[in-house]
């Protein structure tokens, strides 16, 4: 089950951060176009907060570069 997802997008370029529910805890899983960047399994949901708020850091920086929410 997906419980949260942002997408960005810039020209052909796509970034993409997802955090899943797995049978043994959360999954974050990092996009840069079709490579998987990271694909970590967290039990403690305080590493996932660390996750996102580090993708969400990332994701500023990108859009100050020119990248765009993707719809």
């Amino acid at each position: 089950m997906l419980t949260y997802e942002q997408t960005l997008r810039k020209d052909d370029h796509t970034r993409r951060l997802e955090i899943l529910v797995d049978a043994h805890g959360w999954r974050v899983v990092e996009r840069a176009d079709t490579t998987v960047v990271r694909d970590a399994l967290y039990t403690d949901w305080h590493r996932v907060e660390r996750a996102r708020r580090a993708f969400t850091i990332e994701m500023s920086s990108l859009r100050a570069e020119g990248w765009h929410d993707a719809h």
